[in-house]
């Protein structure tokens, strides 16, 4: 099976999770904005916002796996994929953005607190969480494998955490009169979903400026190649993700002066990568001991290994 089949069925069912899980959001999503004004509470804004995001995201999500199954052509060689990793950035700017704003209300309310309908909050919020936490679970199982998904993983967890708050706060709200619940539990919302945030947004840029991939090392992988059979060294060694999932690799390989014969040490030395390190799609170029990167000279032959 190709690494782009296996990526393809992956898209397919992390797009029906995806489906599912928006219109789940989409219906509480129009519920909650409507209580959220009725009943003054800036906890359960907080939480419309936040689900106002996940609607957004899901979709956005869901176009950009529809782009990333587009083929490649001339102009874009490895095709749509980074579409995924695009979405994944985009929704993670906005819940910053929509976070930083939750504060600054939070902040204005707790000088001014508004008197607010306890009992709507409470019953709106329960609502939410059972939505909120169908959502999650249908998303949990693709959230590791794809940055695309974890984003959307995230903000629906937020707001399943947003709806846990908000029952809280109509609970105490209810039973102490203590209405600043409502903004510093806002507030602790915000603060949750800030650093989570920015962490994928981090290791969205990371992917899109084609660092090593996470979990990787690229000292340990040219020491694996220099430890190979026939090798005597390795330079222009590249790795780097075109998705989630999707890692790529190139190396100039210069083999040992006692090697007669490199035809097959391509396939060995993709073999290893990806058995070692998971690298399924791995371009090496051979030269002999004479072509090192110090003297330039021209390719004794080149090898091009790519595995499912």
């Amino acid at each position: 099976m190709s690494s782009e089949h296996t990526h393809s069925h992956t898209a397919g069912a992390s797009e029906r999770a995806l489906r599912i899980a928006l219109a789940v959001t989409a219906t509480y999503l129009a519920v909650e904005i409507a209580a959220g004004i009725f009943t003054g509470s800036l906890a359960l804004l907080s939480d419309a916002a936040h689900m106002f995001t996940d609607a957004s995201a899901l979709v956005i999500a869901i176009v950009a796996l529809r782009l990333a199954r587009r083929p490649a052509d001339s102009h874009r060689t490895y095709g749509y994929y980074r579409f995924e990793i695009l979405a994944a950035a985009v929704n993670a700017a906005v819940l910053i953005v929509v976070g930083f704003l939750i504060l600054v209300e939070a902040y204005r309310r707790l000088h001014s607190p508004a008197e607010l309908k306890s009992g709507w909050m409470l019953g709106v919020a329960v609502v939410g969480l059972i939505a909120n936490f169908t959502s999650w679970r249908v998303l949990q199982s693709g959230a590791s494998d794809s940055l695309n998904l974890k984003a959307a993983y995230l903000e629906v967890l937020s707001d399943m955490l947003g709806s846990l708050a908000v029952i809280l706060g109509a609970v105490v709200i209810r039973l102490t009169g203590w209405w600043q619940t409502d903004p510093v539990l806002a507030v602790l919302i915000g603060l949750w979903v800030l650093p989570r945030a920015w962490s994928l947004l981090s290791e969205s840029v990371s992917i899109l400026l084609e660092s090593v991939p996470h979990g990787l090392s690229l000292d340990e992988i040219q020491r694996a190649l220099e430890q190979s059979p026939g090798v005597s060294a390795v330079h222009d060694l590249h790795v780097w993700s075109i998705s989630s999932g999707l890692d790529s690799l190139t190396a100039h390989v210069v083999i040992d002066e006692n090697v007669t014969d490199a035809r097959h040490l391509p396939t060995a030395l993709s073999r290893m990568l990806e058995e070692r390190f998971g690298i399924t799609h791995s371009t090496v170029q051979i030269e002999s001991h004479a072509c090192s990167a110090e003297t330039g000279c021209a390719l004794a032959t080149v090898g091009v290994q790519r595995r499912a």
